[in-house]
């Protein structure tokens, strides 16, 4: 007797797990970063630090990207919202996961500070590595050139993220690879002019245990990267849709590839409905006397394993 074609996907991780994967991938992130920065010369050496928060963003992504999609940054997460690829609700749960990632970090680095003798001061080391402008400033960099590196920076870091995570020609592990390298020569130049992070989320952390002139400038380290975050989003939205028209009689796996929008929180289950009931209505009754139809073929290739893992359906 012939049985509906039975369609199966692996289980998704739940919102908890994904919250806790971003929280956790921030925190990383930034106890190395200001770490490193503390404890080294930013200013005049910026290749350490920058390196050091470039490989570890890598990490963070390696390790708990198929869980969460890997962002652990507001301005990626705004870049996937205006791309159509997380909705508003996940990205307010994403970016609250991730300010609470990044202090806990920055409250675990200034606790190790005030254990060291040489540093009477934890505030002031935390101003070292705090981003600002003008005269808080390593280069004394005004704010109009700060706010153009932090837009042009974080749309950049953006576009790479969601031009390396996104298609089936996408490659998982080359990806983490992408978005640490971009993050690496962005603070080369960061660090030089005002200790600038593209991240949002780390700038608040760091601002939160330094003097209150780093909390009195944090708007611009708002306001910027998520400028830039939206731009890229726009552009890649922008040249999806092109992708998507020029693609118009096309075969199905082109048209796939075209699209890129896709959900942190939606599960499998469309694809797998789908096949379910495309296989009832194609297998009828094997009874006697009643024509029988050969079984349905099987339902089509599941979702592309690299935009799936960072879109946070493997795992």
């Amino acid at each position: 007797m012939t049985s509906p074609v039975q369609a199966t996907s692996e289980p998704q991780p739940g919102l908890f797990a994904r919250l806790s994967a971003e929280a956790l991938g921030s925190m990383f992130i930034v106890v190395v970063a200001v770490g490193v920065g503390i404890f080294s010369n930013p200013g005049g050496a910026p290749v350490p630090v920058a390196l050091a928060a470039g490989l570890t963003v890598t990490v963070a992504m390696l390790a708990f990207g198929h869980v969460s999609g890997g962002h652990f940054n507001p301005a990626i997460t705004l870049g996937n919202l205006v791309a159509g690829r997380i909705r508003a609700i996940a990205a307010v749960a994403y970016l609250a996961a991730q300010i609470v990632g990044s202090i806990a970090g920055a409250a675990l680095v200034y606790f190790v500070v005030t254990t060291v003798p040489v540093l009477t001061n934890a505030r002031a080391a935390f101003d070292v590595v705090a981003p600002g402008f003008g005269e808080h400033a390593p280069a004394q960099t005004q704010m109009a050139g700060v706010l153009m590196v932090e837009i042009l920076g974080s749309a950049l870091l953006v576009a790479v993220f969601l031009g390396a995570t996104a298609g089936r020609r996408a490659v998982p592990a080359v990806a983490p690879f992408a978005v640490g390298l971009a993050m690496v020569v962005l603070l080369q130049l960061g660090q030089v002019l005002g200790n600038l992070p593209f991240n949002p989320a780390r700038a608040t952390a760091q601002a939160f245990f330094s003097s209150p002139w780093a909390i009195e400038g944090l708007w611009l380290f708002w306001v910027a990267p998520l400028m830039g975050a939206a731009l890229a989003g726009l552009v890649f939205r922008g040249f999806q849709g092109l992708t998507a028209a020029n693609g118009a009689g096309t075969t199905d796996e082109q048209a796939d590839a075209a699209d890129g929008v896709h959900d942190e929180f939606d599960t499998d289950q469309d694809v797998t409905v789908e096949a379910a009931e495309t296989a009832d209505a194609k297998v009828q009754d094997t009874s006697p006397g009643k024509n029988t139809v050969s079984p349905a073929p099987a339902p089509a290739a599941a979702a592309d394993d690299a935009r799936d893992f960072f879109d946070g359906k493997k795992g």
